[in-house]
């Protein structure tokens, strides 16, 4: 039997081909996900490190607009998108929007939280996908395995016999299949552990962010009362 890749993709019954084009449509589509949420990534540290240097300088000289406006040019930053939430509401409550006894920095601290949620949230977009794939890839290509033994034995029943030639497809199919579940799942757990890790980072940076912000309030606030 020719053992070549293509000898044994002739071979396979049409359940295992299923199996195995299933395994590399995964394959792809963890990698085009892994891609994406690397690039997403990249693009909100680099953003989030130029716009946290930039709206400091901003809100010591105590322009708040100017400051509003920055973030929108910086929209793969979450620490922007916190940021911008937090001061277009202290912006407005401090603006009359308020009513009379309306905590302004309060306000303004749900705003934060809202936006956080909302960006994590955004930011998690495809990861529920490397999870499910580095889960369930291992047990799609033991499935392909137990069809590979199968195929084995039904070579057996047709040779009558238990020699090598009559079982070696199915087994190469199985081998085959086994691998292929193992090569999809071990990126895709490699890469969400990643992603996660870094979600977790950008997180600490949006509570750090959304606390210095919230003290800034506090201060401003206090200032504005004693004048």
């Amino acid at each position: 039997m020719d053992m070549s890749f293509q000898g044994i993709w002739i071979s396979m019954g049409p359940l295992a081909k299923g199996i195995f084009l299933l395994l590399a449509f995964l394959s792809i589509y963890s990698l085009g996900v892994s891609i994406e949420r690397w690039w997403n990534y990249k693009k909100a540290k680099q953003q989030s490190v130029r716009f946290a240097l930039e709206v400091g300088q901003l809100l010591k000289q105590e322009k708040l607009k100017e400051a509003i406006d920055l973030a929108k040019k910086y929209k793969n930053s979450h620490v922007a998108k916190v940021v911008s939430a937090g001061l277009l509401e202290f912006a407005y409550e401090a603006h009359g929007g308020s009513i009379a006894g309306h905590d302004v920095v309060a306000a303004a601290e749900r705003a934060i939280e809202r936006a956080t949620m909302m960006t994590v949230a955004d930011m998690k977009k495809g990861l529920g996908g490397l999870a499910t794939i580095a889960t369930t890839a291992p047990f799609i290509g033991l499935f392909g395995t137990v069809i590979g033994i199968i195929h084995s034995f039904e070579g057996i029943s047709k040779g009558g016999g238990g020699n090598l030639a009559s079982v070696s497809g199915g087994i190469a199919e199985a081998l085959w299949t086994t691998a292929l579940g193992l090569f999809v799942a071990i990126p895709a757990v490699w890469m969400f552990n990643h992603f996660m890790n870094k979600l977790e980072r950008f997180q600490v940076e949006m509570s750090n962010s959304a606390s210095e912000l919230l003290d800034y309030f506090v201060k401003k606030q206090g200032a504005s009362r004693a004048s």
